[in-house]
């Protein structure tokens, strides 16, 4: 899946390394966590869905540390939000997922991850 994006010849040559760095230090913090942990959330705070998210895994038994909205990777693979992580819960898809060998790219399973 591509996100579209303007092409760069409708782009102001003088704000073109404002929109390439725009949040860089996030988006690197987002995967280093993703490289290095099995379930990873992020997200905004003050959004409920976080809660909700990091709520279920917690009775899970499965809390990765991120207390912001749910953008939920699971083995460096993002599953979606708190309905979808809920859905995997219930299913016994997650626990399934997090059995299996670890595949994150230069990662391992643990089930930590920075908070924000």
């Amino acid at each position: 899946m591509k996100r579209p994006l303007l092409p760069e010849d409708r782009v102001d040559p003088a704000i073109r390394d404002v929109i390439s760095s725009n949040h860089r230090d996030i988006v690197d913090e987002v995967e280093a966590a993703v490289a290095g942990n099995a379930v990873v959330v992020v997200g905004m705070k003050q959004n409920p869905f976080p809660r909700r998210a990091r709520k279920a895994l917690t009775a899970a038994e499965i809390w990765s540390g991120w207390p912001t909205f749910p953008m939920i990777f699971v083995k460096g693979v993002l599953i979606g939000g708190a309905a979808e992580v809920q859905r995997l819960l219930d299913s016994g898809e997650l626990a399934r997922r997090l059995a299996a060998p670890a595949d994150v790219p230069g990662g391992r399973a643990g089930n930590s991850a920075a908070a924000r």
